[in-house]
């Protein structure tokens, strides 16, 4: 009997063994199951990192974004590109932008444009005619695109050959006026005008040529052509006051450095009730007394559709340059009023007043 006992007692310790080393052996399968696994993931790991100097798939897009000056103008094409930019889901996951304003100074531009360089970004955005030329000539022999804003004369003052498929890296958006129509609107509002004054800055490229258009327009009509040239800012003042006193009206176009300081022109043109036409809708918003120009908001937003179609991947030579074809009368009535003037019928029912 005892005998039997111990045979089954031994027995049962065999099984018992066999249970705790089948045990063993799956713990020790398992671990190694799991140790396999942590090793292949970080092989996966390591193998999806870049192996070339390429952009990743999910890199950040890196533009530049330089304004030449701060003017209500300039000032709604920035605000209306970034907005829209938003408007299509491209936020800080997508895309960094370096905004940096030169100040209307031409050293300014240089540096900064230098530095976008530099820092090898993707895309520089240049608002106005000044800033537009530097980025052009700082990016040549690179690979960075350029998207101008605002620039009146992009065929000249940038040398593109073909709007319709520029060559090289820029494109973008022009803010050419209908300088003709603008002299038009000038002698609706006064028939008897027989002196007319050109202000603008003689270092602006864009400014230089829409005098030229105005002053041949002018000529054609038998209208004397006065001119007040400025260098810098610091002269407006006295030129514009000087000017109001030779001429029956006042015209400047899309000159950046009489829109940043516009507030001595009007004051001027004020005084002397000559009025004042621009270029630019933001410059009548500031005061002057009219305008035939485009809607500098929706050109911002259109430089943000151009620049996402190079983002996706859209060649330059497959983003023609963009020139506005329809244009809207603005008139200030403050200034209308201070002036004493009487709208013809048909400018007062199309004109959109601030």
């Amino acid at each position: 009997m005892y005998r039997e006992q111990s045979q089954e007692g031994r027995q049962n310790m065999i099984k018992t063994g066999k249970k705790v080393f089948g045990i063993l052996l799956a713990v020790m399968m398992c671990i190694t199951l799991f140790t396999a696994c942590g090793d292949a993931q970080d092989n996966s790991e390591v193998s999806s990192q870049p192996v070339s100097s390429g952009k990743a798939e999910n890199s950040v897009y890196k533009i530049g974004l330089i304004q030449y000056v701060e003017h209500p103008s300039l000032d709604t094409i920035r605000e209306a590109f970034m907005t829209r930019l938003e408007e299509w889901g491209y936020d800080e996951t997508k895309i960094s932008i370096d905004y940096q304003n030169a100040a209307g100074d031409n050293a300014n531009v240089n540096t900064i444009c230098q530095k976008f360089v530099g820092d090898e970004v993707d895309l520089i955005v240049a608002i106005a005619t000044p800033a537009a030329q530097v980025a052009v000539s700082s990016t040549e022999g690179t690979d960075i695109k350029v998207l101008f804003a605002a620039v009146s004369n992009p065929a000249e003052d940038l040398s593109i050959k073909n709007l319709d498929a520029p060559e090289g890296n820029v494109t973008g958006t022009s803010d050419k006026i209908p300088v003709s129509s603008t002299v038009d609107l000038a002698l609706q509002v006064n028939p008897e005008l027989k002196t007319f004054g050109l202000l603008y800055n003689s270092g602006e490229s864009n400014s230089v040529a829409n005098a030229k258009e105005a002053r041949e327009y002018c000529e054609s009509k038998g209208i004397e052509v006065i001119e007040g040239t400025v260098s810098n800012v610091s002269e407006i003042q006295q030129v514009s006051t000087n000017l109001c006193t030779q001429v029956d009206a006042i015209f400047t176009s899309t000159d950046n450095s009489i829109a940043s300081s516009i507030s001595v022109v009007v004051e001027a043109t004020r005084e002397t009730k000559t009025p004042f036409y621009v270029g630019a809708d933001s410059m009548v918003e500031d005061g002057a007394f009219a305008a035939i120009g485009i809607d500098y908001t929706e050109l911002g937003a259109m430089n943000a559709d151009m620049a996402v179609e190079l983002m996706e991947g859209k060649e330059i030579k497959d983003v023609p340059v963009v020139i506005f074809s329809e244009y809207q009368t603005y008139v200030n009535q403050e200034t209308c009023d201070t002036l004493g003037v009487a709208l013809p019928a048909d400018v007062e029912k199309k004109a959109v007043f601030f």
